[in-house]
């Protein structure tokens, strides 16, 4: 996955104090210089809780033989992890300062454990199992970021199994580099040829490491001169935005940390500023408990919206389950409920403070720092937090000794839905454990996957989360498994393919498109082959993926499973693309033999055939005048057919 820079790295460390340092070049406490912590970018990094270093700890000593997660990782040491780039989910684990290893998440596996230069050598001399002892005569081969081949290799250990994670070290245990494990242990010693390790770190470095323990306490007095800068910055900010805009204000509070750390910067500011609460019914059981609990221990009268009942689980009849590339859920039950919120208390308008960070995505380091929301009329947003890193927020937090949403402490590293698409399948994995709502969740996409005869990878793998899913994610899988991922093909046999097709709409803004996006839900599956000639009436390139069973055109996907997205950068022109895909299906499926589309087609691409519409594909140069008064799209079949079209 491509490395991504958002903005600077703020996270520095004192190498005398052994402390984290934010921004500054000399340590507040000692005067001693800081260096850059060397992090993957974004580098939003967090501190590590409790919850983190047990699993760093017991991997370290999974891999390596116990005591190694203790050595790796010293009792009273403070650690912090980085989230980066990858397929699923990895994060580093920075311990005094330096990388001590890498957290990867592999589809269908789980968490895997590698070991970088620093960690290694912290564990060398502790380490009872995946070691290998190399010749002299490799080691510069090694350090050339070359393979080890097993001519090389002096010793094993006996329990070394195929692609574990090793490390290389000379008889006197000096660490030359780490990798993994082409062959087992016992081959490595009785082979004389072949490569034994693939080799994955591998430059001489200068060991780091310290005595001395501190809490995040610790961490918080020694910068408490950037916090309150940061703290008093942000409610600078504040009192202008709202001189600028006179309207009634709120704080968007999800219960996430970063609309914590807005809330507590406007009490901070002395200011009495409601919290907002978009329950979307969705949300795990903690996170409205906490919610409630904030607001009633700080005396706050919670304004709090939820969705209509069964905004979620009422129309996954009609689009199933909602994707990365499919998201209808956030107009049900986020964007519906907001609007609802807004116009019901605040007609006039609002103002509304918003926990929003330019180091979590692109699409939000390309945002102002105040902006009106074209999805929700009548509300200015504002991010008092925007030029912060997820450290600068928990620092806050512990600066004002203040409770937090309890799942941090559990691995998730961001509060959402419980089920949301976009999440990791890590964090997926940390949910389905310890949550009471997913068993739910599990027992729909099992009868899902069932009734629409998709393979067991669907879910396994969590490819429902796309309803095309990369080829990136395709590949890691078959890199982990050693399978191919067979295509996802929704069962269409017990459908009548000769029926009329109802169509279900749901609008609105959804993040990670382009803008804008418009999902359908259709009553029953397509035969796209019938559809394709048709697609070409909407421009551009016509891509039909037999595998994935999807049509696009222009900006409009059609899927065989019943479902069309439309997206583009304004909502007009979702809207306007949406309305063609709507002829189209028409067309191709409800026919009714009136002729008006084809009287209107000047090239003779349309034609009557047998009371039906057809179309010389070839011939169609895209004018659209085709589009028009239809009378199979003013009087289409009730979308309720849907229903009825997926149950038994």
């Amino acid at each position: 996955m491509a490395m991504t820079k958002l903005g600077k790295n703020h996270l520095r460390w004192c190498p005398k104090c052994n402390l984290p340092i934010m921004e500054s070049k000399t340590c507040p406490v000692c005067g001693t210089d800081t260096y850059v912590t060397e992090l993957t970018p974004p580098a939003d990094s967090r501190p590590a809780f409790d919850h983190d270093i047990d699993r760093v700890r017991a991997m370290a000593d999974g891999c390596f033989g116990e005591g190694c997660g203790m050595a790796l990782i010293p009792e009273g040491h403070l650690a912090v992890m980085n989230k980066a780039p990858a397929i699923d989910r990895m994060e580093e684990v920075l311990a005094d300062g330096t990388v001590v290893a890498t957290l990867r998440y592999d589809l269908g596996v789980g968490w895997r454990f590698i070991i970088r230069m620093q960690g290694a050598m912290r564990i060398a001399g502790t380490m009872t199992k995946g070691w290998v002892v190399i010749e002299d005569e490799a080691v510069p081969f090694i350090q050339q970021n070359r393979n080890l081949m097993a001519p090389g290799v002096v010793d094993a250990d006996p329990g070394i199994e195929e692609d574990d994670e090793v490390i290389m070290v000379t008889a006197d245990r000096t660490v030359i580099g780490t990798g993994v494990a082409k062959m087992t242990g016992t081959e490595m010693k009785e082979s004389d040829h072949g490569i034994s390790v693939k080799t994955r770190w591998h430059k001489p470095e200068a060991m780091v490491s310290s005595n001395l323990a501190h809490s995040w306490d610790d961490a918080v007095e020694a910068n408490r001169g950037i916090i309150e800068k940061r703290r008093d910055e942000a409610i600078d900010f504040i009192r202008k935005t709202m001189e600028q805009y006179p309207l009634p204000t709120v704080v968007s509070f999800s219960g996430g940390k970063d609309s914590l750390a807005t809330m507590l910067l406007t009490m901070d500011a002395g200011l009495d500023i409601r919290p907002m609460f978009v329950n979307t019914g969705l949300e795990l059981d903690e996170t409205v408990e906490y919610v409630h609990e904030f607001a009633k221990r700080h005396g706050l009268a919670l304004i709090e919206q939820e969705p209509p009942k069964d905004a979620f689980f009422g129309n996954l009849v009609y689009f199933g389950p909602p994707a990365k590339d499919y998201r209808w859920c956030c107009k049900t039950n986020k964007l519906g409920p907001t609007v609802s919120l807004i116009t019901k208390n605040f007609p006039d308008g609002v103002l509304s403070f918003i926990g929003q960070r330019k180091y979590e995505s692109e699409a939000r380091n390309a945002k102002p720092r105040v902006w009106k929301n074209p999805w929700t009329p009548g509300q200015i947003g504002a991010s008092p937090i925007q030029n912060w890193m997820a450290m600068h927020v928990w620092l806050y937090i512990f600066y004002k000794k203040e409770p937090y949403n309890t799942w941090y402490a559990h691995g998730l590293d961001r509060i959402g839905c419980f089920m949301c698409p976009a999440s990791d399948m890590a964090d997926i994995d940390t949910v389905s454990r310890a949550s009471s709502r997913y068993p739910e969740w599990d027992r729909y996409l099992t009868e899902y996957s069932r009734k629409a005869g998709l393979p067991e990878e669907w879910k396994k793998y969590g490819l429902w989360r796309w309803k095309s899913a990369p080829q990136s994610v395709k590949d890691e899988i078959k890199r982990v498994t050693g399978k191919e991922v067979p295509p996802m093909k929704v069962k269409k046999e017990e459908y009548d393919d000769d029926g009329p097709v109802a169509i279900k709409v749901q609008d609105g803004y959804s993040p990670c498109t382009l803008g804008y996006s418009i999902e359908a839900a259709l009553s029953r599956p397509i035969d796209l082959k019938k559809l394709e000639p048709f697609a070409h009436a909407l421009g551009w390139v016509v891509q039909f993926n037999e595998a994935e069973d999807s049509l696009t055109a222009n900006y409009v996907t059609f899927y065989g499973a019943g479902s069309i997205v439309s997206k583009a950068f304004v909502e007009n022109d979702a809207r306007n693309q949406m309305d063609h895909a709507s002829q189209l299906i028409a067309r191709a499926f409800n026919c009714v033999g009136c002729g008006l589309c084809a009287a209107r087609c000047d090239s003779h691409a349309l034609y009557m055939e047998d009371g039906k519409v057809r179309i010389h594909e070839d011939e169609c140069i895209f004018c659209m005048h085709c589009y028009g008064p239809c009378p199979a799209v003013n009087f289409a079949p009730a979308a309720k057919e849907k229903e009825e079209g997926f149950e038994d």
